[in-house]
C-alpha cells in the first residue's frame, strides 16, 4: 500500500462484538468486505452489512485520540469516542431519534503495512436515553484482499 492519502485498500473484515449487561453476555460476529484507507491523520474502515431492515453502510474512523462509528442506510447512527470522556451520539429509528452516550475505556488501532493486516480494539459503555445498555467490546481485525 502506498502512502498517498485516501488510497483505498480492499480488505476482509472480521468484527466481533461482545456486549455485557450485568450477568448476561451476548456475542455477535460479522465477516464483511470493505475498504481501509488513511486520510490526513485518521484511518478509516468502511464496509456494508445486510440487516433485517436492509443494507447499512458503516464507517469507522480512528486517530490517536478519538474514534467515530457512522452508520447510514437501513440504520442511521453516530457514535463518537474519546478516551475517558462521555460523549453524545444518536441512533435514528422510524419512531424518532434516540440519544446515546458513550464512555470510552479503550481505543487502540494497529496496522502492519508489510502484512496488510490491522486491528481496532474499542471498549466502551453505552447509554440510550439515559439508561445503560451495557459495556461493548468491538474487536475488529482486517486483512488486505487481492483485487480480482
Amino acid at each position: 500500500m502506498s502512502t498517498r492519502p485516501a488510497e483505498q485498500m480492499p480488505v476482509k473484515i472480521n468484527v466481533k462484538t461482545d456486549i455485557r449487561d450485568g450477568q448476561s453476555k451476548d456475542t455477535f460476529e460479522l465477516i464483511a468486505f470493505g475498504r481501509y484507507y488513511i486520510k490526513e491523520n485518521a484511518r478509516f474502515l468502511q464496509y456494508e452489512e445486510a440487516m433485517e431492515e436492509g443494507m447499512a453502510k458503516t464507517i469507522i474512523k480512528v486517530s490517536d485520540k478519538e474514534g467515530l462509528i457512522l452508520r447510514s442506510g437501513a440504520v442511521k447512527m453516530r457514535l463518537p469516542f474519546i478516551m475517558n470522556k462521555r460523549l453524545k451520539g444518536s441512533y435514528h429509528t422510524p419512531y424518532g431519534v434516540f440519544e446515546i452516550d458513550t464512555m470510552t475505556k479503550r481505543l487502540d488501532h494497529q496496522f502492519d503495512e508489510q502484512t496488510g493486516t490491522g486491528s481496532i480494539d474499542l471498549l466502551y459503555e453505552m447509554k440510550m436515553q439515559g439508561a445503560s445498555t451495557g459495556t461493548y467490546h468491538l474487536s475488529i481485525h482486517f486483512q488486505e484482499e487481492e483485487e480480482s
